[in-house]
């Protein structure tokens, strides 16, 4: 369809503009809060820090409400015809030649129209199915997506020196030389010595640092030849309040860790996000896209990428959704495709008779986990609202699940079945089946580095102010990693809220023996003690756990651990091996950094 000339002024044109306007207001306040975290990391205001990130979930979803208003009261939009939603969609695209972010822009659209059309108008004519606007080889006008150096005169040494004052933070290093030296030696021991130079040998840095928790990245990657090197640089305070270099990562892998989905979205300032993915691709091509932008806190786009993925999957491939494998719970009903590394959970009609919540509880269990500092120890979620899928794709078992249980949630459109609210997150292997293939196998090094990260899952998650609440070792998984991750979240409570108590001792010995409680419990009374009786009936995980956690079983961990959070301490989480850290490099093993109150912390 062409546009004729005329409709410029019309109707469809101020909706379009009303529209980009919306857009342009919400990626506004998502660049102000994310050069506001260069400040906060500056001041170390790590409070401030997660209530931003707090925050700025909910940027997204406001500037679309106050979109959808605008529409409804300035044009009437529910009672628009289809020919002038068609000029506006075509009108859109125009506004988005030049743009910035045109990708985002579009999402963003589909966001908008889809609250006010029905339905059954969800289709290619009103939404951007796929990408109408390249974001191949978008520049920036003000920042460079960017920087290039040159180890001339000053050689490497002097190119990341210049590289770390280029960020320009206001607050002083301890020791840059030192660090700069670090980081100079770090290098040659993992190329077991410096390549001879290339005449193309440059060092890009990206332009923006990645700001997450209390510390500061610096991603990049050397160029020599036809070889690439990526890196990230991570700097923090130490105890004086004095910037220093605590490590470098130079392997891609390490690097891909960063991005977790189980760990708190970074704060980047990006003028061009699909400059800013396209380079973090290069360093990880083996990351989807749709994940690097939800880690970059674009979780609608990444949810709009995720889908668009899916779709093609489901179109080359043949097997059919099942029941996931492992306990079946009680809140979530769990289906996965085999082919394809996730799992869908939907929120059952009918719950089991011990858990007393309402399905409104649960999606704000989910919210928390994503408001929350994850620490690499939470499974982050994608959530979709009438999600469309082939009904031949389900097997009988599926299908039998979802009538029994979940009859509200879905509804069957001639060949598609329509999920009205779906979770979707990274497939792991069940803690509980895990540890059972450790123990046929005899594998005894396996099966007590599990138990010990399962300790390590918890003691983190409860430094982090979060409860588990349900405990048990089937709501934890095991990534490819061996790291392992909470993933059942109706019960987790903030740690503040919870009463930890010790188990007053007996009047007499036929109390004790009775098996009756004989001292009252309040709602959000927990009792550490009686942790063992249900997570360690087995004689030989018993052992493992108690050699490694046995503070877990007290209330003194949980109590101490409640009073360092409610004194607005915040832990040093890090997303990579300690034995990676320079300060164990350096002569006096000097322990000033942060994180040197060496919490018992597990490596990526």
């Amino acid at each position: 369809m062409k546009i004729s000339v005329g409709l410029y002024g019309s109707s469809a044109h101020q909706i379009a503009l009303a529209m980009i306007q919306g857009f342009n207001r919400h990626y506004s306040l998502f660049r102000q809060t994310c050069r506001e975290a260069k400040l906060r990391f500056e001041q170390g205001d790590w409070l401030g820090v997660h209530r931003a990130v707090k925050e700025r979930i909910r940027f997204y979803d406001d500037r679309v409400d106050e979109c959808v208003d605008r529409l409804r009261a300035e044009f009437d939009a529910s009672h628009i015809d289809d020919t002038i939603w068609q000029q506006v969609k075509l009108l859109y695209i125009g506004l988005l030649l030049n743009h910035k972010q045109p990708e985002l822009a579009e999402t963003f659209f589909n966001s908008v129209t889809t609250k006010i059309l029905d339905r059954s108008y969800f289709h290619n004519d009103f939404l951007f199915v796929r990408p109408t606007i390249s974001t191949e080889n978008l520049e920036a006008d003000l920042d460079p997506i960017y920087r290039s150096y040159y180890a001339t005169a000053s050689g490497l040494r002097g190119a990341i020196r210049e590289i770390v004052e280029d960020f320009a933070w206001q607050r002083p290093f301890a020791d840059l030389e030192r660090d700069v030296n670090y980081v100079y030696h770090a290098i040659r021991r993992h190329l077991k010595g410096m390549p001879r130079r290339e005449v193309n040998f440059q060092i890009q840095v990206l332009g923006s640092a990645f700001y997450r928790n209390k510390a500061a990245y610096i991603i990049g990657k050397a160029i020599n030849g036809a070889l690439e090197y990526p890196f990230t640089i991570p700097v923090l305070h130490d105890s004086a309040g004095k910037l220093f270099l605590d490590t470098v990562l130079l392997d891609a892998w390490r690097i891909g860790l960063l991005f977790s989905l189980s760990r708190a979205y970074f704060m980047v300032d990006m003028e061009v996000p699909s400059g800013y993915v396209q380079f973090l691709r290069s360093i990880m091509p083996n990351k989807p896209r749709s994940e690097i932008y939800v880690m970059l806190g674009l979780g609608k786009q990444g949810k709009t990428m995720f889908f668009r993925d899916c779709i093609y999957h489901l179109h080359h491939s043949e097997d059919k959704f099942i029941m996931a494998p492992g306990i079946r719970g009680l809140v979530m009903l769990v289906f996965t495709l085999p082919s394809y590394p996730y799992v869908f959970k939907i929120i059952k009609d009918i719950f089991g008779s011990s858990k007393e919540m309402d399905q409104a509880t649960v999606k704000k269990k989910f919210l928390m986990v994503k408001q929350v500092d994850r620490v690499g120890r939470m499974a982050d979620t994608l959530e979709f609202s009438n999600v469309s899928l082939p009904l031949a794709r389900f097997d009988d078992e599926v299908m039998d699940e979802l009538h029994r249980l979940a009859p509200s949630k879905y509804e069957i459109e001639g060949d598609q079945l329509i999920i009205k609210h779906l979770y979707i997150e990274r497939r792991m292997e069940p803690l509980n089946i895990h540890l059972d293939r450790m123990d046929k196998s005899n594998n005894l090094e396996g099966l007590e580095h599990a138990i010990k990260e399962y300790g390590s899952a918890i003691r983190e998650l409860a430094q982090a102010n979060i409860f588990p609440g349900d405990m048990l070792w089937k709501n934890f998984g095991v990534t490819r990693y061996g790291r392992v991750v909470f993933y059942d979240y109706d019960e987790i409570e903030y740690m503040t809220d919870i009463n930890f108590r010790r188990i007053p001792p007996a009047p007499d010995f036929e109390t004790e023996m009775s098996g009756e409680v004989w001292y009252p419990v309040h709602r959000g009374d927990v009792f550490p003690e009686e942790f063992a009786t249900f997570l360690l009936g087995s004689p030989q995980v018993r052992k493992l756990f108690l050699k490694h956690h046995k503070d877990l079983l007290t209330p003194a961990f949980w109590q101490e651990a409640q009073t360092k959070i409610r004194a607005g301490h915040v832990e040093d989480f890090f997303p990579y091996p300690q034995e990676l850290r320079f300060l164990n490099s350096r002569p006096d093993n000097d322990e000033t950094a942060a994180g040197s109150d060496k919490a018992q912390i597990s490596p990526e």
